[in-house]
């Protein structure tokens, strides 16, 4: 039998549908017809029940513990206590926030939780970008005071007792074991393009440990506000996918959502609406905002990890090239700015 990771991504998610449909009867939901609606770190599937509809999550084996995941869960209900918009975790028939299930074929034990339904449009797409563009100052208005809102909750949280989560810091971000991966080991980069990125992972690991950790500025953060994890549903954004969040900077969380545009014509327009939007609910000063590039630049470095760490998936060998060149033109203007 060949290695789960060894198999098309088809072929993966034939082995990982009998543990879904094995799943549903801890939620009271056998016979529930599966569909699937995304397949890259994690599978998931739109489960419907007579016509009820919830969101069944496959995580990716060994990405989490099972405290850090926990803590995940934790963090979305507290969101949602604070009246931010976020998928709403559903406990198992047992009272717990997920499973765990494990069967030949596949790669270990997996974790398997629920969430309720979220109605609502992706903004957009890492491969395609934002999809509307005629809604960037609303769009991304919306998104900056998604992003205070989060950072607020966060800031003034205490954190349940067994709390734990990676971090978006100097170390995870550009160390010498980045939580992601060692970015310089990208096959597919030029020697010249490796000794460009060394020398701009000195300049930022330099330059993010200078820079404080108090809740002013640095919290929990979701980490990866890409447009593919934005639901638009009419006037409400509902911010999905938590399997990222850690402890990081506010602004690193500004710097994702932005990322994916840098070369749009609107990107201006969608920062200021951004920090605009940002502003209404929490402080942001232009000193802070003079470290965007700084984080730019640290969030380019964690998509080369990504794509460094899957190059066996088709998202990844597409991704490379664009990933890769916008890394080696930031850091250029980082070092030489």
């Amino acid at each position: 039998m060949l290695d789960f990771f060894e198999l098309s991504p088809e072929e993966q998610v034939r082995r990982l549908e009998p543990a879904a449909h094995h799943a549903l009867s801890h939620w009271n939901l056998d016979g529930a017809s599966l569909h699937l609606i995304k397949y890259r770190e994690n599978a998931v599937f739109c489960v419907d029940k007579d016509g009820s509809k919830t969101a069944l999550r496959l995580h990716r084996h060994g990405y989490h513990s099972d405290d850090e995941l926990r803590s995940e869960l934790q963090w979305m209900q507290a969101l949602l206590q604070a009246d931010v918009m976020v998928p709403t975790v559903v406990p198992t028939n047992s009272g717990e926030l997920f499973l765990r299930y494990a069967a030949d074929g596949l790669p270990g034990e997996l974790q398997i939780d629920l969430f309720e339904w979220i109605d609502g449009e992706q903004l957009g797409s890492v491969e395609e970008g934002v999809t509307n563009e005629a809604e960037i100052d609303r769009t991304y208005g919306a998104l900056g005071e998604l992003a205070a809102r989060i950072h607020n909750q966060a800031a003034h949280w205490n954190l349940p007792h067994g709390f734990v989560r990676h971090a978006w810091d100097a170390h995870g971000l550009v160390g010498e074991d980045p939580f992601w991966g060692q970015f310089w080991k990208l096959e597919s980069a030029s020697k010249s393009e490796i000794a460009l990125l060394k020398r701009g992972q000195n300049r930022v690991f330099n330059d993010l440990s200078r820079l404080e950790q108090s809740s002013e500025t640095y919290s929990m953060i979701h980490a990866d506000f890409a447009p593919e994890n934005i639901l638009v549903n009419d006037a409400n954004i509902h911010l999905i996918d938590f399997d990222d969040a850690g402890f990081g900077w506010h602004l690193f969380e500004l710097a994702t959502s932005l990322y994916f545009i840098q070369s749009e014509p609107y990107f201006d327009q969608a920062k200021e609406a951004l920090v605009r939007g940002y502003r209404i609910h929490r402080q942001l000063s232009d000193e802070q905002l003079e470290l965007l590039p700084l984080h730019l630049l640290a969030r380019a470095f964690t998509y080369i990890s990504w794509v460094h760490t899957r190059h066996e998936t088709e998202t990844a060998r597409e991704l490379t090239p664009t990933i890769l060149g916008t890394a080696c033109e930031l850091t250029e203007n980082y070092l030489t700015g």
